[in-house]
């Protein structure tokens, strides 16, 4: 997150209640309030005024100037890097000065990409709060956005490798276009419809496209009173198109997205009353949850469900307002799935179900917080009606506890449970916490479940603020907090590390809120006291007693760590990873508690761990640190008081362990000696002010520690140090109590209950600066003279030669060296030196930013940082020459002269994990709902800390001295010394940064690329290493990755100057530079025109270079490969490619290397593409054409006014006068939904460029390609390398082939046809799969290339072509169907069908002539389905035809034929789409063939018996009888319904259900897959209808069918009809819900088949029963109880005596049957809560008992039932019991051990 995003708040007064300065020149717009809080906040208003001025009038300077590069990009990076400084810290007309000079940049047309999405990231920035600027000062236009997403995201040339994007820039895009929304005029929605809405057809890719724009595009925070002119134009139509789509094609999720960001900007102006049944059905069916036992789902569903994010935001924008349906429909949503929750659950699914209980509380509260505690801005208010009240938010509350109670356990879910709570308690207290602790207080006595524990904590650690601070909800909130604390110990766990993390962090969070304070003393002081505020003063009594007793758990822990003694032999320096998270958790804990402590606990907290870490000797690496970790958070809080027990104690120590000399050599030092010394150092990180009283006890240390020769001795020695300076120098705040001022005011004044929770107030923080004192500052140089200065002069002597020093000893003397910089960077002054000039020519100053960072330099002393880069400059060199495998000192070297460069007090990769982590911390306490910095004071404190550091961090700029020159060259010479490897990684750069090879700059390029190739020649290069060759391809792979074109027009359009000028003469704050004289203007269009002619220079050059570079002989190939592949990035579709490389390419088609050819086949196509001649369009009238006039609302569809367009055998031109008469529209979208405003067609033949040019008529480019492919040798070479395999079984129709051939024939029309003949004919005799390819390739190729032929040549060209492609359709084989499919479609593909005639009336010659058997019939049906596919709606006639010639042959024995004709079916009838504003087709519509079927079917309707398939494969010779017929028939009709149930828009459901009874009698009950195709294909197929979207009117239709068909005779059909009903409910649960008479019509349904007289039929209806009472859609209401529980007192009849001999009787009584019933019923509802016991339970339970003797199969259904109510509630026995009585409690223990249970 960019530090800008966190700037805001209100505008209080100044803080700290200083009086402000005198008045600003203008009102910034939103500045970093942060800033204020700086001890040198006064100097910072000049600071920045300077700062934007220099801004403002630079950058105008450089548009005007036509310079983008440097200085354009130069000074927006200094705004982007004012911005992170200062917030928005410029006026209103500045920042409308500033957006639109970088609206008008970003949408220059020929800006190079990397710049285009700088200025893009920038723009985003500063339009990012949109409440700053209103639509009355801001208004941007829409169309340069669009011409600019059209040109990057829907490129024509991207895919043939003319243009390279990075992956980012489709963001970048979206985003800008988000920003700029708000902005668009009140036209631009017209407009935008006007333009879109012609390419909504909706079997056309353009739809998506459509959509796509509308969701980006579209603006929606209109004023109410522009909604006529913004929404209302398109709503009904979008909304209509929605509700009717039912198989969910990929953009019906954009719409989603789309609806909801309507919502959101306008709730309270649409009623969204009537599409709520619809929403949530559609939201619950996009969850794709498994309802049933065999289902299965369509691929489609799982690939384009909506983003619930999306979703959760259009249901929390349509909650409130008078109806309160929308929370009705909620809490039917969470009712049915509740369940999916519990634990024991798991699946795809769930995450989708997690993500909607994390972001709905979240959406909620940021609803919540607009409506009541956001500042209004011009953003449309929420009118009261429709805000929402208390209540509404306590219902929501309410539905929503349940699911997240169940998913904290979740094996997934507990980070999202905890942050819906933390959401969720913000609004409700009182409802959210209870249950929480009442999970939370078991857990943590249980021992045996730490996942629960770990669960539970995570949750009240995110309801934690709410907690403690009570509040009128919940206001014994605070009571909980010690219970929770004492009870939380146990988990400081040695043993479990992730109950130990999570304990830190719950203790760390509660005492971060609470002053730990023991008040008892107050209650004998005050009588007016609450009850609560009673109990929460005499329970802080026990805080004593919980810090010490944290501290015996972690010291327990400590002692823990250090039993590993196996520490010390192995030299293991570093923690492992886990313990340093432990000691991390540990430390920051433990300060936390300490800095809320009150004095008196913390000077007992203060002597135990003094104690502790006196009477024992740690070893350092682990317990040592931890241990030290403990002190030095405890010398933090009070240093007074800790550095009197510590220093002393530690300097005796260390000193008397050192008197004798002898230890001073010593390779190990004793452990005491080492453990004080580590402790000492950890605990000088203090305010340096209260150490100043020990300096001289320090300096002793140092004096004697410093050279010890045992290295871990002298590093910790070293850290002293460096601590010692940094506490002295550095900036920092000094304490971060949760209240300023501390706890230690008497009781009397100071009550700290109130302070429980309580946010920081940012106004009146009150920080404790630490700012370096003169004697502070003096004591600093005192150490670095005494320290610093003797190592400089010995390393000085061992440069110069004149020393010998051993190498630990060079590495102790740079150890010392190093600690001294990083510990006084903020007092050293940068280098000086002479700065290096020249490095890049520019008209603009390019000069250095100084931030203030609270120092001022104290130049009269000697800069050390120069002395230090001296030294190191002159050891390095001898190192180099004399030891340079020395890496230990080269590595220190390298860090060393890193710091001298930049450091200046903080280190980038610190800061920025300590921003992360702020943010971490931040989300987890933040209050959402009231928002404005409602953080506790310890964050605030931090977050000014952070922005201090931000600020000298920021050494920006181009100050760069000979200095730096030198020691970046010293680098250099370093990465690439001796290893050869290291200049390969100077080019790769490091893994995540930019390369070296890859900058975007032509200069960089042309050296580095050539280069890259050559060194495959170079002697220098051990290319036999395996890790030389790895690292030239990770760099060839990495420029082919990161590679953007780079452009080669730098010049800047005229409104933009324009722009530029008002923003350098705008004034508040204006620097005093004069305007442009007219001849720095001339001479900076001078400048560009000639940057433009350089870049050209340097591509050319580059192309050149790398042609010889690959050219060269001996080359090995992988270099040859790399440079080819260079060379390839370089095409570029402004320029064509220098001539030399066209050939180079043409002549590298016939390559003997097959990598080399196929990026030679997507180089050439792409040159062709670029050599193409531009055809000329005209403008037509479309109604003109048809002689209609325009329709007056929308209608789209087939309409009388684009009839002309539709494919006419009898009009269709066949002659040349015909064909040049007709008007050819090409693209297949157009016309159907609207027309285009301005609709064009290509112009006639005469006025289109020349065809069958003589070779003189060419140019030189098209010359060289012409000479190749008229050369029948070189055509022949390169046919015979087409036609091999490549990949066995692996190739596919080639895209790219396909290209090279149709630019070649549109290019050259059929000048090589000639050359070219002989090979096809040869090619399509032969069956193989790769020749078969290869001419499918070029067929391909040649239709789509005579797009602009003359009729005489295409008509000659069909004369071919018709003979080639017969022969290939009656040779097709397994292995080519799908290439000549892809190759019928590639040619049909945006071309009028009318071009293309004798196509099509070649493929409806016979399909299914059955002459080379049912495979080549289901081959051609392939063929031709993929080429009338492509036409979509513009050919009924041929639809028309093709289905009344497949009709008869529907009964088809063979399986694949039927398939395909299931397929071809589905196509024929995808035109019949039921959508809004569509009129009704000119092709096949289903209703009229369906009636046609179902008449064929009748024999099979009317017979009531089970229809068995004994139709065998085979033709039986003579007339099969009727019913034979219709099962043949179905077979074909089955196919085509499972073929359409994923594919078409819209499922016929009034047909289908005429079909359904039908289904019911066939489907099988089981899973056996030994069934025939027949039943296994009704079965899937019922599975698929009853997941269908059904609209309201046709719930009736299909409950009356279902009512039919349980009165059927065959009980299959009646078990099945429960089946379908359970899916068909779930996935249209709102929908029924939504139609009492459908709810009373099921219930009615499934209670009677409760009474069936076969038993499968009663167990399914009970299964049924109790999953719609699960998901509530039926209640269980006292009608329905009695009902069941009449039904089981039905009496039996008595049991006849029968003879030993006679078998039972089967056929069950009526009785029993009845009283089955009526147990299943009760079972049902037993069985419906699964996870919890409501209070008619227990009763049904015992009622249920009563019939465990009954005859069978009632006893067994008991004994289930019980067992199943056992399982389910067995895990929360505990909790369950307590809903039972005690005699209730025994029955049951009984019922569910007894003997019978196990019977």
């Amino acid at each position: 997150m960019e530090p800008a995003e966190l700037a805001g708040g209100g505008d209080p007064p100044e803080p700290g209640g200083r009086p402000g300065p005198a008045p600003r020149s203008f009102v910034p717009q939103k500045e970093i309030v942060y800033n204020k809080l700086l001890p040198y906040a006064g100097r910072l208003d000049a600071e920045s005024d300077l700062q934007l001025a220099q801004i403002k009038s630079n950058l105008g300077r450089a548009v005007q100037l036509q310079e983008l590069w440097p200085g354009g990009l130069f000074w927006t990076r200094k705004l982007s890097t004012y911005i992170r400084l200062y917030g928005r810290k410029f006026s209103k007309e500045d920042h409308v000065l500033f957006i639109k000079l970088l609206y008008e940049l970003v949408s220059i047309p020929k800006l190079e990409i990397s710049m285009m999405q700088g200025f893009a990231r920038l723009l985003i920035n500063l339009l990012k709060k949109k409440e700053l600027l209103s639509r009355d000062d801001l208004e941007l236009p829409w169309r340069p956005l669009y011409d600019m997403v059209e040109r990057i995201l829907y490129s024509k040339t991207e895919h043939l490798g003319l243009n390279w994007f990075p992956n980012s820039v489709e963001n970048v895009l979206k985003t800008l276009v988000k920003s700029c929304r708000p902005y668009f005029p009140a036209d631009a929605t017209a407009e935008m419809l006007e333009e879109w809405r012609p390419l909504m057809c909706p079997f056309d890719v353009t739809m998506q496209k459509a959509i796509t724009y509308f969701e980006i595009f579209l603006p929606t925070s209109l004023p109410p009173e522009l909604h006529h002119k913004g929404f209302k134009l398109w709503f009904d139509e979008l909304i209509g198109l929605w509700v009717s789509v039912q198989n969910l094609p990929q953009w019906e999720g954009q719409l989603v997205n789309l609806f909801a960001r309507l919502a959101t900007d306008n709730i309270g102006y649409i009623d969204w009353d009537p599409y709520v049944p619809k929403i949530f059905t559609r939201i619950l069916r996009s969850l794709n949850l498994p309802v049933g036992s065999s289902q299965v789902l369509v691929p489609r569903f799982l690939t384009n469900a909506y983003d619930i994010g999306h979703a959760v935001i259009w249901i929390t924008a349509m909650m409130g307002g008078p109806s309160k349906l929308v929370q009705k429909h909620l809490a039917g949503l969470f009712n049915s799935i509740t369940s999916f929750y519990h634990p024991s659950n798991n699946g795809r699914w769930l995450n989708k179900l997690m993500k909607l209980l994390q972001r709905l509380p979240n959406s909620v509260v940021r609803r919540l917080h607009r409506e009541r505690y956001k500042k209004p801005s011009w953003l449309t208010p929420v009118p009261d009606s429709h805000k929402l009240t208390d209540q509404d938010v306590t219902d929501f509350v309410r539905c929503i506890i349940q699911p997240v109670l169940l998913a904290m356990f979740s094996k997934t879910g507990s980070l999202e449970a905890a942050q819906a709570l933390q959401n969720l308690a913000l609004m409700r207290p009182e409802l959210v916490i209870p249950p929480v602790l009442e999970r939370t207080y078991p857990a943590l006595e249980t021992l045996t479940e730490p996942h629960q524990l770990t669960a539970t904590l995570s949750c009240v650690i995110g309801v934690a603020r709410s907690l403690v601070s009570g509040g009128k909800w919940f206001p014994e909130g605070p009571t909980h907090m010690l219970p929770l604390l004492m009870r939380a110990l146990p988990g400081v766990d040695p043993n479990d590390f992730s109950k130990c993390m999570i304990t830190f962090q719950f203790i760390a969070t509660f005492s971060t809120l609470v002053p730990l304070v023991d008040c008892s003393s107050v209650l004998q002081e005050r009588n007016d006291l609450t009850e609560v505020e009673r109990e929460l003063c005499s329970a802080t009594a026990e805080f004593e007693d919980f810090v010490l007793q944290f501290m015996d758990r972690c010291f327990g822990l400590i002692e823990s760590s250090t039993l590993e003694q196996t520490r010390e032999e192995t030299e293991t320096e570093k923690m492992t990873h886990l313990e340093s998270l432990v000691e991390l958790g540990l430390s920051s804990t433990f300060s936390t508690i300490l800095t809320q402590c009150s004095k008196e606990i913390f000077m007992v907290a203060l002597q135990k761990v003094f104690n502790f870490s006196i009477s024992h000797i740690f070893e350092t690496r682990v317990a040592g640190r931890m241990v030290a970790d403990m002190c030095r958070a405890a010398v933090k809080c009070c240093p007074e008081e800790s550095l009197k027990l510590f220093v002393p104690h530690c300097c005796s120590v260390i000193t008397q362990l050192t008197m004798n000399d002898d230890v001073l050599n010593e390779e190990e030092l004793d452990k005491e000696l080492l453990w004080n010394l580590q402790l000492l150092s950890e605990i000088t990180r203090v305010d340096g002010k209260k150490l100043l009283l020990y300096r001289e006890q320090l300096v002793k240390i140092l004096q004697r520690t410093l050279h010890l020769t045992c290295k871990q001795g002298y590093t910790l020695s070293c850290n002293l140090l460096h601590h010692l300076l940094r506490s002295t120098t550095l900036i920092y705040p000094t304490e971060y109590c949760s209240v300023p001022g501390g706890f230690d005011k008497p009781p009397s004044e100071y009550f700290p209950i109130k302070d429980w929770g309580k946010p920081g107030d940012l106004w009146n923080l009150g920080i404790q600066w630490h700012v370096p004192s003169s004697e502070e500052v003096a004591f600093a140089f005192y150490l670095l003279d005494s320290f610093l200065q003797p190592e400089l002069i010995k390393l000085q002597h061992c440069g110069d030669g004149e020393l010998e020093m051993s190498r630990d000893d060079v590495l102790q003397s740079l150890t010392i060296v190093h600690n001294c910089l990083i510990g006084s960077g903020n007092l050293l002054p940068p280098l000086k030196g002479e700065p290096v000039t020249n490095l890049v020519p520019s008209m603009v100053s390019l000069e250095e930013t100084k931030l203030y960072t609270g120092l001022e330099y104290d130049l009269s002393r000697e800069n050390h940082r120069e002395a230090i880069a001296r030294v190191i400059r002159k050891l390095l060199n001898h190192i180099l020459n004399n030891s340079e495998d020395d890496t230990k000192s080269l590595f220190l070297i390298i860090k060393i002269i890193g710091d001298l460069l930049q450091f200046q007090g903080s280190h980038k990769h610190e800061f920025d994990s300590r921003w992360k982590s702020f943010n971490l911390v931040k989300k987890s306490m933040e209050n959402r709902l009231h928002g404005k910095k409602q953080h506790i004071r310890a964050l605030l404190i931090d977050r000014v800390m952070l922005q201090h550091e931000l600020r000298t961090l920021t050494v920006e700029g181009c100050e760069y001295k000979r200095i730096h020159q030198d020691m970046i060259r010293d680098l250099l010479r370093l990465s690439t010394s001796s290893y050869s490897q290291g200049a390969l990684y100077c080019l790769l750069g490091n893994h995540s940064g930019v390369c070296l090879a890859n900058l975007h700059d032509w200069d960089c390029i042309v050296q580095t690329w050539p280069a890259i190739v050559s060194s495959g020649l170079s002697k220098a290069m051990s290319l036999e290493k395996p890790s030389i060759v790895r690292l030239f391809d990770d760099l060839a792979e990495k420029i082919h990755r990161q590679y953007e074109t780079i452009g080669l027009d730098f010049a800047i359009p005229k409104s933009c100057v324009e722009i530029a000028e008002l923003l350098q003469q705008s004034k508040n704050p204006s620097s005093n530079q004069t305007m442009l004289s007219s001849e720095e203007i001339k001479e900076g269009l001078k400048r560009q025109q000639e940057k433009n002619a350089d870049a050209l220079r340097n591509y050319e050059n580059l192309v050149n270079t790398l042609l010889d570079g690959v050219e060269q002989r001996n080359l090995p190939w992988k270099f040859e490969h790399i440079g080819i592949g260079l060379l390839s990035l370089l095409l570029r579709d402004d320029r064509v490619l220098p001539l030399r490389a066209i050939r180079f390419f043409v002549e590298n088609l016939n390559h003997d290397a097959i990598v080399v050819r196929k990026m030679a086949i997507s180089a050439v196509a792409g040159i062709l593409k670029q050599l193409k001649r531009t055809h000329k369009k005209l403008t037509i009238n479309p109604y003109e054409m048809s002689g209609y006039s325009k329709p007056t609302q929308i209608l789209a569809g087939d309409r009388p006014d684009n009839h002309w367009l539709h494919y006419d055998s009898k009009s269709i031109p066949r002659t040349k006068k015909e064909w040049e008469s007709s008007c050819f529209v090409e693209k297949t979208h157009w016309g159907y939904y609207t027309w285009p405003q301005n609709m064009v067609i290509y112009a006639g033949v005469e006025e289109q460029p020349k065809l069958g040019r003589s070779r003189e008529d060419l140019t030189e480019a098209e010359q060289i390609i012409f000479d190749h492919f008229s050369d029948p040798k070189f055509v022949e070479q390169l046919i015979t390398f087409l036609s091999l395999e490549d990949r066995k079984g692996k190739d596919k129709f080639n895209p790219r082939r396909f290209c090279l051939f149709k630019g070649i024939f549109r290019n050259f029309d059929d000048a090589f046809l000639p050359v070219l003949r002989p090979h096809l004919e040869r090619l399509v005799a032969d069956s193989h799969e790769s020749t078969q390819r290869c001419v499918a390739e070029i067929i391909a190729g040649l239709i789509r290339g005579s797009k602009h032929w003359t009729f005489e040549k295409v008509e000659k060209l069909w004369e071919l072509l018709c003979p080639l492609l017969r022969t290939a359709l009656s040779n097709i084989t397994v292995e080519t169907y799908n290439d000549w499919g892809t190759c019928i479609a590639t040619s049909c593909e945006s071309r009028d069908p009318r071009k293309l005639h004798w196509l099509f009336e070649l493929l409806l010659e016979s399909p299914l002539s059955g002459e080379g058997g049912s495979f080549v019939d289901a081959c051609r049906l392939y063929v031709l389905q993929g080429g009338l596919a492509q036409q979509e709606w513009r050919v009924p006639e041929l639809l028309h035809r093709l289905l009344k010639y497949l009709e008869p042959k529907l009964t088809q024995v063979y399986k694949n034929v039927r398939e395909r004709i299931g397929s071809v079916l589905t196509y024929i009838f995808m035109i019949d789409v039921s959508l809004p504003n569509t009129a009704p087709t000119a092709s096949p519509r289903v209703p009229e063939f369906t009636a046609r079927i179902l008449e064929k079917l009748k024999p099979l309707m009317d017979v009531d018996e089970e229809i068995q398939n004994h139709v065998m494969e085979e033709n039986g010779i003579g007339e099969e009888d009727e019913r034979t017929q219709g099962i043949k028939l179905l077979k074909t009709i089955l196919k085509w319904l499972m073929a359409s149930a994923g594919r078409s828009f819209s499922t016929a459901v009034t047909e289908q259900l005429q079909l359904l009874p039908l289904f019911f009698k066939i489907a099988p009950v089981e899973n056996d897959n030994s069934y025939d195709e027949l039943k296994r294909d009704a079965k899937l197929c019922l599975s698929l209808m009853s997941q269908g979207l059904l609209y309201p009117h046709q719930v009736p239709l299909v409950l009356q069918v279902l009512k039919q068909t349980a009165r059927s005779s065959s009980w299959h059909a009646r078990y099945t009809v429960l089946t379908y009903l359970q899916t068909m409910v779930f996935y249209n649960l709102f929908i029924f819900l939504n139609n009492e008479d459908a709810v009373k019509d099921i219930r009615w349904l499934v209670i009677s088949l409760l009474e069936d007289e076969q038993l499968e039929v009663r167990e399914m209806a009970a299964t049924t029963l109790s999953g719609l009472l699960q998901c509530n859609f039926l209640t269980m209401d006292s009608p329905m109880q009695i009902h069941f529980e009449q039904l089981c007192k039905t009496k039996l009849p008595k049991k006849r005596k029968r003879d030993p001999g006679s078998v039972g009787d089967t056929i069950p009584s009526a009785e029993l049957v009845k009283r089955h019933a009526g147990v299943l019923g009760l079972g049902a509802c037993v069985l419906s809560s699964p996870y919890d016991v409501p209070t008619w339970m227990p009763q049904l339970l015992m009622n249920l008992s009563a019939h465990l003797n009954d005859p069978q199969p009632i006893e067994m259904t008991v004994k289930k039932t019980l067992s199943n109510f056992r399982r389910t509630h067995h895990d929360n026995w505990q909790e369950h019991k307590q809903q039972f009585t005690d005699d209730q409690l025994l029955v049951l223990t009984d019922l569910l051990v007894s003997p019978c249970y196990y019977a």
